[in-house]
Order: structure tokens, then sequence, then C-alpha cells
């Protein structure tokens, strides 16, 4: 037999020798008086004597993580992940029965306690056990001497035990949870309004992506996971909900990377009688907001380096943006033969294929946008890559579009939404010559009943939480990732 087959048989051992003796080895309740780490903060001030005099009774339960002795006395640690108490456990005091109960312990093993408060000669806060439950026996075997998962792939795999066995990792998605609240808290204390749209949609629209495909039974209809809750979004503005956003899961069929995961979470929102100017404005002071309030500091550690949130961030354009991080000159980006050749010198794959505009994205992504580490505003994005945004009256090849750029990666997308009904037709039916996909047609007419000026802006965020905690690869901030199956 091997080791870890072995190690499940012993538990099980247990778990049978503890069911002999009639103890219910996963009771359906054990009343505590609060979590381990609150009731070590609660008393953390008290001295031996104050806790001596006022004979502090708790109820605690937790997961043992450790255990000390076993003759006449023995000392079990309980913890609930972010904070450890101890417990004595004496012989004398619990009786012969009770204190046997040790022989079926193991490390994983959630035990509560119920007993009096006191420091022991090293100071350390304990719980003097006078009664010990069994709360749920562990059958599989945990990390060795507690010291937490290390390899990346099985902390991902098993999120449970890396969120048991490393305070890092809990405080990830402890502050990834702060960030959000915050943001719902910003944004409702300037008016906008939370809504729901749907997951299932009959046209994969508001981005350009892959999607992932599903069939509805009953209507016998193919629909398609969300790729961008954006086209319901506006639909509500056309409502007449001119604040609104959703914090939700979209879904792209596409590559897997540190910075990519196919379900992700996004923040969208649209704001009536506002361009992409005022965009840029709110997003400096909500993500400042949510730095500070998160991180405690809008100067936040990645990798050697730091991302420095200070105001008033960067804009920059996407020609510009390119001729600042290359050593291309402004006629290397004109004339169409000159782009391609550009293009092909920084190794971009089907050049003929791609329209002008996608070669110069494809140029900036070569060139800059790894280079991007303190947040920059990348505007002036071609028409023909942003067919839902506003032209720019200045110079109708352009669009009043950014992205957002932190750390070296894109963080942002936003524009002055387009809300012509007949360019919207237009592009959409420009998009689907391209693509061989359709017109989104009750999109469009939606924007016929008329859509006031509006500006929209989707932020990710899973990347967001990995700038706040310094994670670099987003399965650090996705509690269950997709992972390609195990061969076992």
């Amino acid at each position: 037999m091997e080791a870890g087959e072995l190690l499940r048989a012993n538990r099980r051992a247990k778990l049978e020798a503890l069911r002999e003796r009639g103890v219910d080895p996963y009771p359906a309740r054990f009343v505590v008086d609060g979590r381990v780490s609150e009731i070590v903060a609660r008393f953390e001030g008290a001295d031996a004597a104050s806790l001596e005099s006022g004979a502090q009774r708790v109820r605690v339960g937790g997961r043992v993580t450790a255990v000390r002795g076993h003759g006449k006395a023995a000392f079990i640690d309980l913890s609930d992940g972010d904070g450890r108490l101890q417990a004595h456990l004496r012989r004398d005091v619990l009786g012969e029965e009770t204190f046997s109960l040790l022989d079926n312990l193991d490390l994983g093993d959630f035990w509560g306690v119920d007993g009096v408060l006191f420091r022991t000669r090293t100071h350390e806060l304990t719980v003097k056990a006078e009664r010990l439950v069994v709360l749920a026996k562990a059958l599989a075997p945990w990390p060795e001497k507690w010291h937490g998962l290390t390899d990346h792939e099985q902390r991902a795999r098993q999120r449970y035990l890396d969120l048991a066995t490393n305070p890092q990792s809990r405080r990830v998605f402890l502050a990834r949870a702060a960030a959000v609240r915050e943001i719902r808290t910003f944004l409702e204390a300037r008016g906008f309004v939370e809504v729901e749209t749907p997951m299932m949609q009959p046209i994969a629209g508001g981005a350009t992506a892959r999607p992932f495909v599903t069939h509805h039974n009953t209507l016998d209809l193919d629909l398609y996971l969300r790729i961008a809750p954006e086209l319901y979004l506006k639909r509500l503005v056309v409502g007449g909900i001119e604040r609104v956003f959703e914090i939700n899961r979209s879904f792209r069929n596409e590559g897997i990377s540190t910075h990519h995961n196919p379900e992700f979470t996004m923040l969208e929102f649209y704001w009536a009688y506002a361009d992409y100017r005022n965009l840029m404005d709110l997003t400096e002071e909500m993500l400042c907001q949510v730095a500070s309030k998160v991180a405690g500091t809008e100067v936040l550690p990645w990798g050697e380096e730091h991302v420095n949130l200070a105001r008033p961030w960067r804009r920059l354009g996407m020609r510009e943006a390119v001729l600042a991080y290359s050593d291309l000159q402004p006629e290397n980006l004109g004339e169409r033969a000159a782009l391609e050749a550009a293009a092909r010198r920084f190794g971009i794959a089907d050049v003929p294929r791609l329209s002008s505009g996608k070669l110069l994205a494809e140029l900036f992504e070569a060139t800059a946008e790894s280079r991007l580490l303190d947040p920059t505003f990348v505007t002036d994005f071609p028409a023909d890559i942003s067919p839902l945004a506003k032209r720019k009256p200045e110079d109708p090849e352009l669009t009043e579009r950014f992205e957002l750029y932190l750390g070296g990666m894109e963080l942002a997308n936003a524009f002055s939404e387009l809300n012509d009904p007949d360019d919207q037709r237009r592009r959409f039916e420009e998009q689907a010559r391209a693509t061989g996909g359709v017109v989104d047609e009750d999109y469009v007419l939606a924007l016929e009943h008329g859509m006031p000026p509006t500006a929209g802006e989707g932020i990710g965020i899973d990347r967001l939480v990995m700038l706040l905690t310094g994670s670099r690869s987003i399965r650090d901030v996705i509690l269950f990732p997709l992972l390609r199956p195990r061969d076992d």
C-alpha cells in the first residue's frame, strides 16, 4: 500500500473507532462565541491576572493545525485560517473517556472546545478545555507540517487547501471582495444603478471575441455565453436608466495565459450625457480610492518595480505610443505599404489580411503595451477596430476611445458610445462581412428609439485585483480558474 493510501486508511480506521464509541464525527451544530481570530483579537490585550480574575469562558471551534504532548496533558492549535488559538487538554479535567478522543485526532480535523481562557508561562493565550467535541473528521491528509502549498498548479486545483494553509492567498481573496465592495460603493454614491443582464444571448455581441456556444433544448435555439454585457446595458440607457453598471461574468473562448482566463469578471458602466474624457477623470478617481481603501496605498508593488497611481494619469495616442516605444518614424505609419513593412519587422502575422487600423493596434501591442507600467490612457483608436465608438469630429478615421494600461497590461476599455443608428448599422454590416457574423437588429432598433450621448467603460476585475495584491498570474486571483483535467 502506498504512503498516501496508508494515511487515508489510518484516518478511516479512526473514523470507525469514533463511531464504535458512539461519537458522531460529523455533528450538525456547535454554537461558538466567535471565530478563532475574533476571540484572539478580543483578548489579545488581557494579561494573565485579568483573565484569571475574570474567568473568561469561551466556546470555539476550528481546524486542528498542531498537536503537542499526549500523556496526561496535551496542547492543540485551532485555526480559522486568519488566526490560531491554543487549547490545553488535561486528562484529569476532561475525564478519561473524553481525553482518549485524542487517540483518534489527526491534523486537519475540526474540533470544538469549551473552557476558560488563561495565559501560559510563555504568555500565550490558551483555552483550558473543560469540554471537547469532534466536529468533522478529515479523511484526506493535509500538507506536511502545515507549511502550505507551494506548487502554483496544485494551489489552483485545490483552492481549499491553499486557503487553509496559505494566509497570503486568503488575503488576496479578501482583498478581491473588498475591491468589489468599494467599486459598488463608489458608483452607487454617484447615482449609478446596479443591474443584471442575460448571460445567454442569441447574438454574440458587445465585443470582438470567439464565443462559447450552448443550446436551449425547449426553444431549439443556439445561444452564446456573453462576451460582454454592453449592448444590453445600453438598451437600459435607451430605457431611461441614465447611470447603470453591472459586475458581470463574461466568457471568451480564447487563450489562457497569466493575464487571460476564459471565464472572467468585468465591471461595465454607462453614463448618459458624458463622454470618454469624463470617464478618464472618473476612472482615476475610482481606482485611486479603491487602491487606498483596499491596499492602503497608491504605490503598488509589482514584481521588482512599483505602479504609481498618483494623479493625473498620462494620456497618450496609440500612434504616438508606437513611435515613443520603437525606432519607427512617422512615415513608417503612413502609407499602407510602409505600415505593412513595419508590421512584418515586428513579426505580425497575416499582414495583408489585416486592416490598417488593426495593423496599428498590433504594432502597439508589439512595441508599447508591456512597457506601460504607470497608469496610461491610450487614446485615438482607429475607427475600423472600434465598431461601437463615436468618431472624432476633427478626424473621422479615429474614435473617442481609450484603453487603460497599468503594469504592462490592459485594465480598461472605454469610449463615447455610438448612438447614431444608421452609422451603427453600417459598422455592424462591415463587421459582419469581415467576420461572418450577423447584425444585431434588435440593438439597432433600440438605438432608433433614441439614446442620449453616453460614455461606457469596461474594467477587468481580475486584473485589477492582480495589481492591488501584487499577483503576477490571473490564476492567483480567481478562486477556481479553468485548468486542463489531470490524467489521473
